[in-house]
């Protein structure tokens, strides 16, 4: 060792015995430490996680899981070179273990006391062998992952074995599908280097699923969608040190961003015949145990860290040295399919070494003990019954005389009894809600530190005048074909040219639909608040036991609906957030118990979140689900949760909402099914103003494709009890100036494909409604008679608004003033005398003026 190198170390280990964070390059010297200078890096780990266990309650516990192993299939699209476990089609009996084979398997695990059930399969064997694909379609399955969601869900009801799920790269809607059959998932990061992915002969060349860019998305969307997840890495591989230190801190990086890594493996290469890489060395134990302790500090003492005991040797001591607390599953039925040649070691010796250590083994179910007990968001509703038959409620661990016995798998029942605070829609105008956050909220949206460390370097400056005044020149010759750069340039404009802006606009506006600036009579109906999918930015969420949450029942929903129609409405919106307890098909009976009550009320219904959500609880496609949908009675779809279209703008601003790319599916499948959808942008928060233009933009090219959108919604940020806000993360919302510019912007790039501009007078003064009036917008939006959303989020305009009111703050503009129905046309003569009756709002949410 060079005398450089020596001191490096030292001081490495000085950082580490100090308890100082490391950074990546003190990471990755200390993974070379042997001998003395391993001893005191082992010394350093074990007291972190000593300290780990003490804060969990289980000091001088380490535990493992009792589980089968389930090979649902040895068949896989990837090519690893160091794989044995995955096979060709000519070497197995069928392509996937049959229903009674898997059922076998579980059975007898359950009778020798077993309570995990590891399902373990390759990679989406259909997409490269075609026995895979024949045996799907014979057998009704739609693909590899609708066979191993079937196969859990019968597991748990004739075997109560908890599923723990390895199917290999999934997508965020994928997880959403599955969460609920599992209570625990994983797939092993392995490694972050793109050389071994990307250079023939490396360990991952021509395995698609071995990006490193791809597997780390799978750990974030698994933390977005609150699945408690297993990853870790593999050693030995041809990976650098470096290449280990940086695997190490990806891992951490989501851990500290999500909260959703349960358990990180470190587990070491073992050659095996008939493999590419047959004749690599072994990773050296030694090599282990500095990547074990590293693995610790890095990640701190909250963090769950494995070895596999089989791959160990008799090196159990030299492991718990490292700073492990987990042996990981061990199995006293079934053989480990990935590593064969290495048999389970025998619980009970297992034991005898761990106390041999100065530690007590003790049992865990396949899900963590911290997410047992803190139960929802990260258990489904579906398994709550099923793991607390087995765990300890005060430790959360194994219970020690827990039989595994199958139990019923089905929908919640609940979710449609009214509970809490239901008249929440008119006391948010009044007492207002009952605190300004939640109680969880320093960590139900992830780590607020490292979220931050996701936002990007600020965005440049306004353009120059000369770049404004060029602009301008362009959209007026050609609106719709704006450059990014000029679209920004106008974003940026200010007095005059602000003014100028807002003209071409408003000129554009005429052009496209007149002088009329429209307005609906409807109602908003926010079913529930309870909601933990997590988002940053949202106020209204609730967790069932917040003081503010509340349900309501078909009943109610109805009954608010019915005063809606009394009132003259011809839409009810409706909108909820996605409860644990509300089953898939809920919403098409919300929309029936509407439809049943006002038959000609138009029922805008569902964001593309709640179709996702209800499209994996039933296990339908969004096409199925969405045609079902329509038969139920939805009318059209609301094209809210787009927020800003980025990626890396949605997983600041929000924890759990579908990406990007399933809103885009949801709404463009809506489209093609015949339910049209608005579309809409909230902005001011975490984006810049390129996000914006490119959001627009995406809009336009959707609405070329399909035609599907009635208007575009421009709805910005509401800050005062955003969670985003109050964590100093997101700015105050847009400024007058912004709210101006981008109403006339989108009137401009969208001209000749979206006629209609709204602007949302829950978020804008009335003033600025009047403003933004003059600059390209023709619609006001609904009286709304309800709107909830808003308003816990800090909106001062109310809750409703009545015709008269939106008459008088058009009247300043000189511009006509006319009710319209959801599709833009004119309401029969009957709606139009009902709604001037009651002058657009249902008498019991009216505020009462007090007596003087």
């Amino acid at each position: 060792m060079s005398l450089a190198h020596d001191s490096a170390l030292r001081r490495a280990l000085a950082r580490a015995r100090d308890g100082k964070a490391l950074d990546v390059t003190e990471a990755a010297v200390l993974l070379q430490a042997r001998d003395e200078h391993l001893d005191a890096l082992l010394d350093h780990a074990s007291r972190v996680r000593d300290a780990g266990l003490r804060a969990a309650g289980r000091e001088g516990v380490i535990t493992y899981s009792r589980k089968v192993f389930i090979p649902l299939t040895r068949l896989c699209r990837d090519r690893c070179g160091y794989c044995t476990f995955a096979t060709a089609p000519h070497k197995l009996a069928a392509a996937f273990l049959s229903p009674d084979e898997v059922l076998e398997i579980a059975r007898q695990g359950a009778a020798m006391g077993c309570k995990e059930a590891l399902f373990t399969l390759g990679d989406r064997p259909e997409d490269r062998w075609h026995q895979a694909r024949e045996w799907l379609d014979a057998h009704g399955y739609d693909d590899t992952l609708s066979y191993v969601r079937a196969m859990a869900i019968r597991v748990l009801e004739e075997t109560g074995l908890l599923p723990h799920l390895n199917p290999g790269v999934l997508s965020w809607r994928d997880l959403q599908r599955l969460k609920p059959v599992a209570p625990s998932m994983g797939m092993m990061l392995e490694t972050t280097s793109r050389r071994l992915f990307e250079e023939k002969g490396q360990a991952h060349h021509g395995s698609p699923d071995k990006d490193p860019a791809v597997r780390l998305r799978v750990l974030e969307d698994a933390g977005r969608s609150n699945v408690p997840f297993t990853t870790g890495i593999l050693i030995g591989i041809g990976e650098t040190v470096e290449d280990r230190a940086e695997s190490i801190f990806a891992i951490r990086r989501v851990a500290r961003e999500y909260g959703g890594i349960q358990e990180v493996i470190v587990q070491n290469f073992r050659a095996k015949p008939d493999t590419a890489m047959r004749g690599m060395p072994d990773a050296d134990l030694q090599e282990l145990a500095a990547t074990i302790a590293v693995t610790r500090l890095v990640l701190g003492p909250r963090t769950r860290v494995q070895a596999p005991p089989n791959l160990v040797d008799a090196e159990y001591d030299l492991m718990i040295r490292a700073g492990i607390d987990d042996w990981g599953g061990v199995s006293p039925l079934t053989p480990d399919h990935v590593n064969p040649e290495r048999p389970w070691p025998q619980i009970d010796d297992l034991a005898a070494r761990t106390a041999a250590s100065g530690f007590a083994l003790r049992e865990r179910l396949t899900v963590y003990p911290e997410y047992v007990r803190a139960g929802e968001p990260w258990l489904d509703p579906r398994l709550l019954g099923h793991v607390a038959a087995l765990a300890d409620p005060d430790t959360g661990l194994a219970r020690e005389d827990a039989v595994p016995v199958g139990r019923p798998w089905q929908e919640p029942d609940g979710g449609f009894a009214p509970s809490g605070r239901v008249d929440l829609h008119v006391e948010v105008d009044t007492t207002g809600r009952a605190n300004d956050r939640r109680e969880d909220f320093d960590h139900v949206y992830g780590d607020w530190e490292a979220l931050r460390a996701r936002l990007g370097a600020a965005p440049a400056g306004p353009g120059t005048p000369d770049e404004v005044r060029a602009a301008l020149r362009r959209a007026e010759a050609d609106p719709a074909g704006l450059t990014d750069a000029e679209a920004v340039a106008l974003l940026g404009a200010e007095g005059g040219a602000l003014d100028e802006l807002a003209g071409i606009a408003d000129e554009l506006r005429r052009q496209a639909v007149g002088d009329d600036v429209t307005y609906v009579v409807n109602r908003n109906i926010n079913f529930t608040n309870v909601c933990y999918t997590g988002c940053r930015f949202c106020a209204f969420a609730q967790r069932r036991t917040d003081a503010d949450a509340y349900t309501l029942s078909l009943e109610q929903v109805a009954d608010r609906a019915e005063e809606a129609w009394a009132a003259g409405a011809t839409e009810v919106c409706m909108q909820g957030g996605i409860h644990p307890d509300l089953p898939g098909t809920a919403y098409f009976e919300i929309a029936r118990a509407v439809k049943a009550r006002t038959p000609r009320m138009h029922v805008h219904a569902f964001s593309p979140m709640e179709v996702i959500n209800g499209a994996s609880r039933t296990n339908l496609s969004v096409r199925d689900w969405l045609e079902a949908a329509k038969e139920a009675g939805v009318d059209s779809l609301p094209g809210t949760a787009a927020e800003i279209l980025d990626d890396d703008v949605r997983w600041v601003l929000t924890k759990g909402k579908l990406p990007t790319q399933d809103w885009i599916d949801v709404i463009t499948t809506a489209h093609r099914v015949g339910i049209p959808t608005t579309s809409t942008m909230m902005y001011g928060h975490v984006d810049d103003h390129l996000h914006w233009v490119r959001h627009i933009k995406l809009i336009r090219r959707l609405q070329e494709e399909t035609g599907g959108f009635s208007e575009f919604v421009l709805l910005p940020f509401v800050h005062t009890s955003a969670p985003i806000y109050l964590a100093g993360i997101a700015r105050p919302g847009p400024t007058a100036q912004e709210n101006r510019a981008v109403h006339a912007l989108a009137r401009i790039l969208l001209h000749g494909a979206i006629s209609n501009i709204q602007c949302s007078w829950v978020k804008l003064q009335d003033d600025l409604c009047r403003q933004v009036l003059r600059g390209g917008v023709n619609d006001l939006g609904g009286t709304l008679m309800e709107e909830t959303i808003s308003r816990m989020a800090g909106s001062e305009n109310g809750s409703y608004k009545t015709i008269s009111e939106l008459r008088a703050m058009v009247e300043v503009t000189g511009r006509p003033v006319r009710q319209r129905t959801t599709e833009y046309g004119r309401p029969d003569d009957e709606r139009l005398a009902a709604s001037l009756a009651s002058d657009g709002v249902c008498q019991s949410v009216r505020r009462t003026l007090p007596l003087v």
